[in-house]
């Protein structure tokens, strides 16, 4: 089997968060240290010490609460640097991975470790160090017991050796496992037991280990033997999906460049269906002269297929004032890529009719992103907050959840009409009374004849509802609204939607 090299960044969370190692900082899990810089380190600081304590001894100690997603989110630039350098990194933990030892392509194993400690120091990571044996388990030791910015090999077979001497508490590193759980109880009885270094312990015959352990002791036993248990599951370098059209000699008509982009947006399109996806957002980048001249983001309501991507970049090209000189690249860069089965067609079809999007999207290259619109349903309590516009092409992102229960909504039917801007009307009653809401949601008299908007004549109510009172924040001073809603059908056969507020009635949406 190939070597493998375990590469360790000590007090990872604190490297995470961007602390430097003259800060006297630490990070705080359950209220206790996790992880504590080296200048609080040098202050008396250790791990596993409670709030209180570490304070006392570093009273100008910074903390920092523990979060594992942006822990793991930051290795994973460390992740990144080392596969441009070595690709199957196998990410253990984070600030903890392994990889099988570039060794013949950097000239020694040591080399390799050097190369990719450079790489990591300029990331900004002050402190790595790299473990070279055998197996996973032997490695991850060496890298423990390694200098700053430094490497421990350990010769080929003398993983055993290396690991004889090594105290049996060496085991709870093993996967990862904390002290409370199996693996640190397990090394609590094995300590019992008299069993004080690992070597002792790969002393014990492995059939008397498996009926007294277990196979979890069983899987110990063989690391502390020296033994690799298991290979390193390593992960997938993610593809490169994007697509570049380098035309010689430059072209300067639109419609040759569309013509010669055909081969390279099919492959496009092929490349991401072979892995079970879909582009259904682009970045289109076109160079003049060898510089960026446009860029711009295209979005698609469905996904991009060849002939999408065509009309894309010459909508692009043909903007007034994109292109000033010949072009000599174009670049097809997916920015969201989503899975296939999520935007095929049913067995019946359903799916939108292309045309219409080609269209619209046509119309949008034209008036500009923002001015054409796609209109669906948010939660809300009148019409008009219920409505969520987003241009079209982009999902639309609603403010307010539309499956809440939403009190004081209005009952169905929706209305058909939502006028932008409510239309000032009247609503009286019998004798004329201006009709209105109390406090307490009470209406002070009986609509009978209302006016849909100033100069219109007056019309008999045939039928109302209401009212629906709303104590709108009123919490906020400014924003706070007290309003009620009505339905009023007149005499015609129309039928609005109204509401009243500070005793002045308006028209909100209409019914038809």
């Amino acid at each position: 089997m190939g070597r493998t090299m375990v590469l360790w960044a000590p007090d990872w969370p604190i490297i995470a968060i961007e602390m430097s190692a003259s800060t006297p900082a630490a990070v705080l899990d359950k209220g206790q240290v996790l992880a504590c810089s080296q200048a609080a380190r040098a202050e008396g600081v250790r791990r596993g010490m409670r709030r209180r304590d570490a304070q006392s001894r570093c009273p100008g100690l910074v903390l920092h609460d523990y979060n594992a997603d942006a822990d793991a989110r930051a290795f994973e630039t460390v992740l990144t640097a080392i596969e441009e350098l070595s690709p199957g990194v196998a990410p253990l933990r984070p600030g903890l991975c392994a990889i099988n030892v570039p060794s013949r392509f950097y000239g020694g194993e040591a080399e390799a470790a050097a190369i990719i400690a450079e790489r990591l120091v300029r990331l900004g990571v002050w402190d790595v160090r790299a473990g070279i044996a055998d197996g996973l388990f032997a490695a991850e030791q060496a890298a423990r017991r390694a200098l700053a910015q430094d490497s421990l090999v350990i010769s080929a077979g003398g993983s055993a050796q290396f690991l004889r001497d090594l105290p049996i508490d060496a085991l709870d590193d093993a996967l990862g496992a904390p002290p409370a759980s199996a693996a640190g109880g397990l090394v609590g009885l094995l300590r019992r037991m008299g069993l004080l270094t690992l070597g002792d312990f790969a002393s014990l015959p492995p059939a008397d280990v498996h009926t007294r352990f277990g196979s979890h002791g069983e899987l110990l036993h063989r690391m502390a033997r020296g033994l690799n248990p298991q290979p390193i599951s390593r992960r997938r370098v993610p593809p490169e999906f994007e697509a570049t059209l380098v035309l010689e000699p430059p072209l300067d008509l639109v419609e040759p460049i569309a013509f010669s982009l055909r081969r390279t947006a099919e492959a496009f399109v092929t490349d991401l269906a072979g892995h079970g996806l879909v582009c259904t957002t682009v970045l289109i980048e076109v160079d003049t002269d060898g510089s960026l001249a446009t860029s711009r983001r295209w979005m698609h309501p469905r996904w991009f297929g060849a002939t999408d991507l065509i009309d894309r970049v010459r909508w692009q090209l043909q903007a007034e004032g994109a292109i000033r000189a010949p072009v000599d690249a174009v670049r097809l860069i997916p920015e969201v890529t989503e899975p296939l089965g999520d935007h095929a067609d049913s067995l019946f079809g359903g799916g939108p009719d292309e045309r219409v999007e080609r269209g619209v999207a046509r119309v949008q290259s034209i008036v500009g992103h923002e001015s054409v619109m796609s209109v669906s349903v948010q939660g809300g309590r009148g019409p008009g907050e219920r409505r969520l516009l987003a241009p079209w092409g982009e999902r639309p992102v609603a403010s307010r959840p539309s499956g809440l229960p939403w009190p004081g909504s209005l009952p169905p039917p929706a209305p058909a009409t939502v006028y932008t801007e409510p239309q000032q009307a009247m609503v009286v009653g019998e004798t004329g009374q201006a009709i209105g809401v109390t406090g307490r949601g009470m209406v002070t008299g009986e609509p009978a004849r209302f006016r849909a908007a100033v100069g219109q004549d007056w019309q008999p109510v045939a039928s109302w509802a209401g009212p629906w009172p709303i104590d709108d924040q009123w919490w906020d001073e400014v924003a706070a609204r007290r309003i009620a809603r009505f339905q009023v059908v007149g005499v015609d056969g129309s039928a609005y939607l109204m509401i009243v507020e500070g005793g002045h009635w308006w028209i909100e949406a209409k019914y038809d």
